[in-house]
């Protein structure tokens, strides 16, 4: 159940729409777009897909427990006892000129239908066309509020838009839209699309999908709001060309799962598409060492694609 509203701390005021990044690249971005292309696009055209593609396992887990399992990137197949969800379905094989590097760890016509599916936000790595008419969700799709009309012609049976805070429920499967520091624009004259992650919580067990956010005071609200059991965290494409605040790097990712409150993080976004300037494998490595100097190891789970991890 939503925690009591507490009140209101001067140093951590209300977000009640998250905050907004802006469109506009930071000095010295052609440099960092140059970078970008010469060390992370081009090499990265060449190479070949690693990663194998897997079964999804259709049986539910037990009533006790959630099933979490990365699809890649932003990607998640979430599974309760009684319900499930898929959030930021994308199965591409490039986004333009950025190859895909490791193979989606789940077919997606293997997928069963679900209830719903969750879209974080309108960037084409996060809101894939392709990969959404082919999902099926009986109860429909989930937006943040201005996106719908990219979503009502794929062939769902209905489209929600969510506002920060609000809430859908759907028999025991609660969905709750949360705040972030980022920017929804899917080209640059529709800025007026929103963002932010969502709670999904079934049966017990609830799980945090951030999706993409630099750091920012509002982790500490969501904690304060909600209970959170596992927190979906990215990782990756902290040095972004443009230069702007866009993406939390692995030490901030920590920081943020720490004012959540949460028990488990499993990091995404990163590893899959290279969308920012910093090496393939610093990620993980610079989250273990956070984890490891703050002594909450233990409370770390690197996923494999397709592999679910039942908690």
């Amino acid at each position: 159940m939503p925690k009591k509203p507490p009140p209101e701390h001067p140093e951590t005021p209300a977000l009640s729409s998250g905050r907004y990044s802006g469109i506009l690249p930071q000095r010295g971005w052609p440099a960092r777009n140059l970078r970008f292309l010469r060390h992370r696009v081009v090499p990265g055209m060449f190479r070949r897909r690693a990663g194998n593609v897997l079964e999804p396992v259709l049986a539910p887990p037990d009533l006790d427990k959630v099933r979490v399992t990365w699809i890649g990137h932003a990607s998640f197949f979430l599974q309760f006892a009684g319900h499930s969800v898929i959030v930021d379905p994308n199965w591409a094989k490039w986004h333009g000129p950025v190859k895909r590097s490791r193979q989606p760890g789940l077919a997606l016509h293997g997928l069963p239908e679900v209830d719903l599916v969750l879209v974080t936000h309108a960037h084409f790595d996060h809101l894939h066309k392709p990969s959404l008419k082919i999902l099926q969700a009986r109860e429909g799709i989930v937006v943040p509020m201005g996106s719908s009309s990219l979503v009502k012609k794929l062939g769902f049976p209905a489209t929600y838009e969510m506002r920060v805070w609000d809430d859908l429920k759907f028999a025991q499967l609660e969905i709750i839209h949360t705040p972030s520091h980022h920017w929804g624009a899917r080209f640059l004259h529709d800025t007026h699309r929103d963002y932010g992650g969502y709670i999904v919580r079934a049966d017990g067990k609830s799980v945090f999908h951030c999706g993409d956010s630099a750091y920012f005071p509002g982790f500490t609200e969501i904690g304060r709001k909600h209970d959170i059991d596992i927190a979906l965290m990215p990782i990756g494409a902290y040095e972004a060309p443009s230069g702007r605040d866009v993406h939390m790097n692995p030490e901030e990712a920590v920081r943020a799962f720490a004012d959540l409150g949460a028990k488990l993080l499993i990091p995404m976004h990163y590893g899959t598409f290279p969308l920012g300037n910093e090496p393939h494998d610093e990620p993980v490595e610079r989250l273990l060492a956070e984890a490891d100097r703050l002594g909450i190891s233990d409370q770390i789970l690197i996923p494999e694609e397709g592999v679910g991890i039942e908690w």
